[in-house]
């Protein structure tokens, strides 16, 4: 497909009478802020996320005081309390995640890598924005072969959005096991958040992560992209309304992931809000291929 599509996550706006429901989350052992939390409120489609200041604000009607607010962050148990109660204390404490470390043995290095879901310049087809909750998009690798493997580098591939006119944006980077029984993502594997940064000029970034001896699981595993809500990811995007037949203005956040067109059905995409994973699946006008994030795993084998 030659034409720029955009899938965008677009929440119906609310006309009632709004507050402001701001506050801080605070690491309960070090009782310092906490930056990109994401905050959603369940059963919804509003979310926003703390700054690097671990300051988080957003306008909401007064009806959603009554709903339940689920705060994660990488790296701390992920907590669901009242939106009430935290509206009126303010202020958060995530405790941090406890997990037991795997003995890093030192070994002989892999010289063998393979480039799952290899992306060129020219496959890159459609655009992932959002514009109500911080979502996850994640994809779907097999583990192919009885090799040992483990994950090298992930490359994210992004489209250009002529309405974002800051210099970068940021994002973060998550890795999930699969549950063996509901084939969705399950455990996160990176123990601390990855924030990266992305610069408008920039067709894709990397990240090395050797370094942290991920063994590839069995059953495979998910990359996941991550929003995140957060003033400099801000940008207003102006829509027609073909029902009113008139504009209207949206607030929607960088980046703009790009997407990938794949024959190949081992790919499969999930899509993480309001509390839950979904299925995410989206083909094309001819139906023999599906739309999938343009990433691409490097791993290295024995």
């Amino acid at each position: 497909m030659k034409s720029l599509l955009f899938f965008f996550f677009v929440v119906l706006h609310i006309h009632a009478q709004e507050v402001l429901f701001e506050g801080h989350i605070y690491d309960q052992k070090t009782k310092e802020t906490i930056p990109y939390v994401n905050l959603s409120f369940l059963n919804t489609l509003k979310g926003t996320s703390t700054d690097e200041e671990g300051h988080f604000f957003i306008d909401i009607p007064t009806s959603y005081l009554e709903k339940k607010v689920h705060i994660s962050s990488l790296g701390f148990k992920d907590t669901i309390v009242d939106a009430s109660i935290l509206f009126k204390a303010k202020k958060m404490y995530m405790l941090e995640e406890s997990f037991e470390l795997q003995e890093v043995v030192l070994t002989e290095k892999l010289d063998n890598t393979n480039v799952l879901n290899p992306i060129s310049s020219s496959s890159l087809a459609s655009g992932f924005s959002s514009s109500s909750t911080p979502w996850v998009l994640a994809l779907y690798f097999p583990n192919i072969g009885a090799q040992e493997k483990k994950v090298n580098k992930v490359t994210v591939f992004f489209k250009k959005n002529e309405n974002f006119k800051r210099a970068s944006s940021k994002f973060r980077i998550r890795i999930y096991d699969v549950d063996e029984v509901t084939k969705k993502p399950n455990r996160d594997l990176l123990r601390k958040s990855i924030v990266l940064e992305h610069n408008i000029k920039q067709e894709y970034v990397s990240v090395d992560l050797d370094a942290l001896n991920i063994e590839m699981p069995r059953e495979g595993l998910y990359v996941g992209i991550e929003w995140l809500f957060v003033p400099s990811n801000w940008y207003k995007h102006t829509t027609l309304n073909k029902t009113l037949n008139k504009k209207e203005i949206e607030d929607r956040f960088a980046p703009t992931f790009s997407g990938a067109y794949t024959q190949n059905q081992n790919y499969k995409v999930m899509v993480y809000g309001m509390g839950a994973w979904s299925d995410f699946k989206v083909q094309s006008k001819n139906n023999t291929k599906n739309l999938v994030p343009a990433i691409s795993l490097k791993i290295k084998t024995e």
